[in-house]
């Protein structure tokens, strides 16, 4: 739905309508979703039920600039770049670089699995944005925007960073109380980049407003419940992996639907991706070791 609004393909009932720019998207995306999960989080319970220390809401506010707010916006450039494909095969290589950081930091030890994993990783990385294989001729429908790839890579740099800093706060607290902080900090952060009345004066129609409030209603809250209902029955890794499927169901579906095509080796590096996503999420033989927990948050 995205990749359609960036390039103008978005087409609501009988009128199509001019591209939306990234930014918009993700600060509409988080606001929509904070007035609408803020009433129901404090409805019948008052301010209690969300409150937090100052220490924790200058954290949840870190979360929701550096995490939340900087991952939406480059994964939607990235994906108004390059394609579908790339952004979120590139973005979904969070859980390898979390993987790196707790090793580095001695949280874990690098075992051969995980070796092979970040291995299999930055190979499906190079394989996807076309580093290896065969050169493409000017004429070629696949062509390499570097700032996109850029864009894909802070996505998942900050991506990750979100779920290794979220890891303390979401032990004390709810992960609803610290996605509506989250989400009203990267709300706030929008206000200022981007002040309301320079929304109003792109004077977008009544149906583009439609579409921006069912987009954020989908792609955060509806996203969120579904998965924390789906943690209620696996275990956390089972449900991560069981995550991992979004990648390949929206690389499909930008080829069903926007015609994107893929070349034989970048389908082979989304492979390798897909598979060091598994193997970072298994447990390894120590029952004593915590696997890399990364949530969808993108």
């Amino acid at each position: 739905m995205g990749r359609a609004v960036f390039t103008g393909r978005l087409s609501l009932g009988s009128a199509a309508f001019r591209p939306i720019d990234p930014l918009i998207l993700s600060q509409t995306r988080t606001t929509f979703s904070l007035l609408v999960l803020l009433p129901i989080l404090v409805g019948g319970h008052g301010w209690k039920r969300i409150k937090l220390p100052a220490r924790d809401l200058a954290y949840c506010f870190l979360l929701g600039t550096l995490g939340v707010a900087v991952s939406n916006y480059f994964y939607y450039v990235a994906i108004q770049r390059t394609n579908v494909a790339t952004a979120i095969i590139v973005q979904y290589t969070a859980p390898v670089w979390v993987l790196i950081y707790v090793v580095a930091r001695g949280q874990q030890k690098l075992s051969l699995q995980k070796a092979v994993a970040v291995a299999l990783a930055v190979t499906g990385i190079a394989l996807v944005i076309g580093i290896f294989g065969p050169k493409r001729d000017a004429g070629s429908a696949f062509r390499l925007d570097t700032y996109g790839v850029v864009a894909a890579l802070v996505a998942s740099f900050s991506f990750a960073f979100y779920n290794v800093a979220a890891h303390g706060i979401l032990a004390r607290y709810d992960r609803w109380r610290v996605l509506l902080w989250t989400l009203a900090a990267a709300a706030a952060f929008w206000l200022v980049v981007n002040p309301p009345w320079k929304i109003f004066l792109a004077h977008y129609a009544a149906m583009q407003w439609l579409f921006l409030f069912v987009f954020s209603m989908i792609s955060v809250l509806g996203a969120f419940s579904l998965y924390f209902l789906g943690l209620q029955y696996l275990e956390p890794t089972r449900a991560i992996i069981a995550s991992c499927l979004e990648p390949v169901f929206s690389i499909l579906l930008a080829a069903l639907l926007l015609g994107e095509v893929l070349r034989p080796i970048q389908t082979l590096g989304i492979v390798f991706v897909l598979a060091a996503i598994v193997i970072v999420q298994r447990p390894g033989r120590s029952t004593a070791e915590e696997s890399v927990v990364v949530e969808p948050m993108e």
